[in-house]
């Protein structure tokens, strides 16, 4: 079956690399020269189940009126711009952050994180491939005691469906990555994931989409689809400034794009774009960490890569803008530096921005639509280099007419 995937960041070329291993005839279409230049290019390198706790949550609405009008927040909605797509989005999530909901959805995240993370295993076993990859752990540390308090209890639901978090006091935290000591008076504590991983997104997606092209998979980049045009119930054609393509399957995996161009044919996704920013600097050996670390407190994330450091996180709520704010930035240099005053040269950062394709309950959008040959494998938030390899499988098996080894309720578009 020819089968075309729109987008070509880690997510829509690791569904590419299994729809081949399937034996279809697969193209990748994306509108950058490359793949995995878009989000994929430089978010915070985690691959991470321990970040399955959903955005909604009765925690943070206190702290979303903390954060009203500071250019430094960790999460930034920009409710002045008159968005409707917006707002309907932001009431969603009010309705997704009573306990029943956060437990459920944390469930659904989880149950795709952590099949997703053998995946990556059995792939990287298969193949060899290498992109600057830790499997020491990740480790979230807490500087206020009423944070870590709130955050046992969600590594604790986490601990219950599969996902082994380790509750650990701040000398532990030391032990664990040396680089902290210089601020281990200041630790709560931390929890420790010692199954969960980090490493290079971009040289992941550069490199699987090699070994893809080695198996047959053709990439069109430099190719913007303009319209899906639907005839029948299905997708006839995908219309791009390079001429229509067609195709007997298609797979939405556009990112924050996606609703755009769902949208035409009748599809709603809820789905909204949320700015996050990343920093990379030459790590210092011997005082950068080597395992990955969360900074709960400050919403950011620490992974090394080979000999650089990379520094991501926050969330702006701004639309399709991908523009970098020097405030937004900035402020990761300056918890970073808080943190690991030794870690790089943080005089040769280099900033990024990408955005991330948030749904209000923090759950992707994987599967069929009414749509008969249209899927979707969108919808990721934070977690699109987490959950890639296993959301990629389960949707190449839906395409393919195979029941997936993950079950699939309340993760499609069907929960809306």
């Amino acid at each position: 079956m020819r089968v075309l995937v729109l987008g070509a960041g880690v997510v829509g070329t690791a569904t590419a690399w299994y729809l081949a291993k399937a034996g279809h005839e697969v193209t990748v279409v994306d509108r950058q020269p490359g793949p995995g230049l878009e989000t994929s290019f430089a978010n915070g390198g985690q691959v991470s189940p321990c970040h399955a706790e959903p955005w909604a949550n009765p925690s943070v609405l206190p702290k979303m009126l903390k954060w009203l009008g500071r250019e430094d927040a960790p999460l930034l909605f920009r409710w002045q711009r008159w968005d409707p797509a917006l707002w309907a989005w932001g009431l969603r999530f009010l309705a997704n952050c009573p306990p029943s909901r956060v437990a459920l959805n944390m469930e659904r995240t989880l149950r795709v994180a952590l099949y997703s993370r053998d995946c990556l295993r059995a792939l990287r076993a298969e193949t060899g491939l290498d992109y600057d990859q830790r499997t020491e752990g990740i480790l979230h540390v807490y500087r206020d005691a009423r944070e870590f308090e709130h955050a046992c209890g969600a590594a604790g639901l986490m601990q219950s469906w599969g996902l082994d978090r380790l509750v650990k006091a701040a000398d532990e935290c030391v032990a664990i990555e040396p680089a902290l000591a210089p601020v281990s008076h200041q630790l709560a504590g931390g929890i420790y994931t010692p199954g969960d991983e980090s490493g290079d997104a971009y040289k992941f997606t550069e490199r699987l989409a090699a070994l893809a092209a080695e198996r047959g998979v053709t990439f069109r980049t430099g190719t913007t689809v303009r319209a899906l045009i639907a005839d029948g119930g299905r997708v006839a054609v995908a219309d791009s400034d390079n001429g229509p393509l067609t195709a007997d399957a298609f797979v939405l995996a556009a990112g924050s794009y996606s609703p755009l161009l769902a949208r035409p044919l009748g599809l709603r996704l809820p789905i909204v774009p949320a700015k996050g920013y990343s920093i990379t600097l030459p790590a210092a050996e011997g005082r950068a960490p080597s395992v990955s670390i969360t900074d709960d407190e400050h919403k950011i994330v620490f992974s090394r890569l080979g000999n650089r450091l990379r520094c991501a996180g926050t969330a702006e709520m701004t639309g399709y803008d991908t523009s970098l704010n020097p405030k937004r930035w900035q402020v990761i240099r300056r918890h970073a530096q808080s943190l690991f005053p030794q870690a790089g040269d943080y005089d040769k950062a280099e900033a990024w921005t990408g955005l991330r394709p948030v749904t209000p309950d923090s759950v992707p959008l994987l599967g069929a639509t009414r749509l008969r040959n249209l899927f979707l494998n969108t919808g990721h938030g934070t977690l699109g280099w987490t959950m890639a390899c296993g959301s990629g499988r389960a949707v190449a098996d839906l395409v393919s007419g195979r029941q997936p080894d993950i079950d699939m309720a309340g993760l499609g578009l069907e929960r809306f």
